[in-house]
């Protein structure tokens, strides 16, 4: 049998915390995908993970040496409304593994069946959400987003009914932790201090170890989280991405991206973009991500009352460090939106000029990753400002801003080229456009793989030109666009 050497430490928590359940056999299982070089950094060898064994591993068919597989229980706020239990309904943790760079990881199979978490559902993944979220956190990764990612795809050989009948498939899933901010409320929820003194202890010693043994754990957990949060948030806005239900039990702790349901990409420049099925209300819209964190913050902080003594002064604790949120937030966004215009350094109106220049897409419509990309060539050299200049309705709206933007560039110590290749690096050329991601899954649904690996290969290195697949960096023609995004379940 395939050995991984895992090391568990969830699974020696209470059993409050999880259930213990098996994954569920699948009749036919074929491999769609390994991630290579995310199976050599946890020291597994990926020959072995795409042989037949390897296969039946990650389709739930066999269990390794090691595996101690659960669900985990959380609760959460689904658009606002709080449920008390949820959890891993249709995911099971197998264990943990140490890399080779020293981190600690969690392997999970989603879509391996049902759990009693399950509340009535079939505990499958179909194979377009796997193949969503496949591309999707790889591409994530790739643009240096702390994010969870995937180590396989595999299709089962069976059916699973959503709204009509769809081809089944298990992602194997690997990921700082899968502590969210659910699982704090599902012990919140109970008045359970106990385990929620040891869940605190537990995540500070695995994602934020510097802050284990604080004076107060709970208060050093809530800053760590609010850091992690702010950062995660603003580098989402700065490649347009939405995350479509920004759920407090889809929200990590570590401050990773989890759970890629109805995601998306911008194309057009619109803050109030939405794209998810059942995001009606638009409470997760682009623009209104950084609030909502702070919502789904605020929420954490609830739970760590208990934690606190006297709750009068437990709040005022509390509110006091939440009320740091905006202006964290707020930095780490000045910074990425800094590096994607060229300023390496601070200068008053930094914010301002960046601002105006968002308003001005916005009400053109631009294309928000080929502003961004073109604009590293006008960084460069004026000769390239007519080609940015096309992208508005007036090119005059570009133009005035950009004398501006040179002013401001002035005052930098790097040259010309410098500037630009900096720019390059944080500016994409290629994204997970939402009509390429739709292709690739209608194509695999029929059985054609092609599309879907050239699309990941790609992606892979975003910040590179790739001239031989320069269609997937154009936009969507109008009847190509993706209007809606819908979720796994």
């Amino acid at each position: 049998m395939l050995r991984i050497p895992f090391d568990n430490s969830y699974a020696k928590l209470p059993d409050s915390f999880f259930a213990r359940v098996k994954p569920t056999p699948v009749k036919q299982p074929q491999l769609i995908r390994v991630n290579r070089p995310l199976a050599e950094l946890l020291g597994l060898d990926p020959d072995e993970l795409g042989s037949p064994a390897g296969v039946q591993l990650l389709a739930g068919n066999l269990l390794p040496e090691g595996a101690e597989p659960i669900a985990l229980a959380y609760a959460g706020h689904q658009f606002g409304n709080f449920v008390p239990q949820l959890g891993d309904g249709r995911a099971i943790l197998l264990g943990e593994l140490l890399g080779k760079d020293g981190l600690r990881r969690d392997v999970q199979l989603k879509g391996s069946g049902p759990t009693p978490f399950s509340r009535r559902g079939d505990g499958r993944a179909a194979l377009g959400p796997v193949l969503r979220e496949y591309i999707v956190s790889e591409a994530m990764f790739a643009l240096g987003i702390p994010t969870t990612r995937a180590l396989a795809a595999v299709a089962t050989g069976e059916v699973v009914v959503r709204e009509e009948l769809q081809r089944g498939a298990v992602f194997a899933r690997v990921a700082a932790s899968h502590l969210r901010v659910g699982t704090f409320e599902f012990f919140a929820a109970r008045r359970d201090r106990e385990s929620l003194r040891r869940l605190v202890d537990y995540a500070l010693l695995r994602h934020f170890p510097q802050c284990f043994g604080a004076e107060s754990p709970a208060l050093a957990l809530l800053d760590c989280v609010i850091d992690a949060q702010a950062n995660l948030i603003a580098r989402w806005l700065g490649v347009g991405f939405i995350h479509g239900v920004m759920n407090t039990d889809n929200t990590s702790i570590s401050g990773e991206t989890i759970d890629y349901g109805p995601c998306a990409f911008l194309d057009e420049y619109r803050p109030d973009k939405k794209f998810s099925s059942i995001d009606h209300g638009k409470r997760y819209a682009f623009g209104n991500q950084p609030r909502i964190a702070q919502w789904n913050v605020t929420a954490f902080a609830e739970t760590l009352v208990l934690l606190l003594g006297e709750e009068a002064e437990a709040v005022k604790q509390l509110t006091e460090r939440l009320e740091r949120f905006p202006l964290r937030f707020e930095a780490a966004y000045l910074k990425v939106l800094r590096g994607k215009l060229g300023l390496a350094q601070s200068e008053a109106g930094d914010r301002e000029l960046a601002l105006d220049l968002l308003e001005r897409m916005a009400a053109s419509e631009v294309d928000y990753t080929i502003l961004f990309r073109r604009l590293c060539d006008a960084a460069e050299s004026a000769k390239a400002d007519s080609a940015v200049a096309e992208l508005f309705d007036n090119g005059g709206a570009y133009h005035e801003w950009a004398e501006r933007w040179r002013g401001r560039l002035s005052l930098e110590a790097a040259g010309p080229s410098e500037r630009a290749a900096a720019m390059r690096l944080v500016n994409p050329a290629f994204i997970p456009r939402n009509h390429r991601i739709a292709e690739a899954i209608e194509a695999a649904v029929s059985g054609d793989l092609s599309v879907f690996e050239r699309l990941t290969s790609v992606l892979e290195r975003p910040f590179e030109e790739q001239p031989e697949a320069a269609d997937l960096a154009l936009p969507p023609r109008k009847e190509e666009r993706v209007r809606a995004t819908f979720c796994g379940t």
